[in-house]
């Protein structure tokens, strides 16, 4: 996935640099969006017809990567939810900070009863 979000950028310089500690997320959730996402602020997240971020799982980091330890699945959407082009992760369920973000793979469109899986070591987080 694409980036750190300006947001955990300055926390991880203010953490490492010993300027102010930075306190973990006590979860982290995948959010999906229609449009593209910035480093300042995400696009227009997914709504309605049954979606809702899903908490995300990961296993220890190892090279400057860390991938998500088991699946993540989105619930079956009563409605349609557009196409999925983007995805963000946050440290809440609504609301909250967004962490890091990017552009999926493959767009994906979701129609009524489709489900949106990500399959354990598909979300890739790496730090240069």
């Amino acid at each position: 996935m694409g980036a750190l979000s300006d947001y955990a950028e300055n926390k991880v310089l203010d953490h490492v640099c010993g300027v102010q500690e930075f306190t973990m997320p006590t979860d982290v959730y995948l959010a999906l969006f229609t449009t593209e996402t910035s480093d300042e602020s995400p696009g227009t997240e997914v709504s309605g017809n049954g979606y809702e971020r899903q908490k995300v799982t990961f296993g220890s980091a190892s090279n400057g990567t860390i991938t998500n330890a088991q699946d993540v699945l989105f619930p079956k959407a009563t409605g349609t939810w557009d196409t999925v082009t983007h995805a963000a992760l946050f440290d809440a369920e609504t609301g909250g900070n967004m962490l890091w973000h990017g552009a999926l793979q493959q767009s994906k469109t979701i129609e009524t009863d489709d489900e949106f899986k990500l399959e354990a070591g598909k979300l890739t987080l790496t730090i240069d």
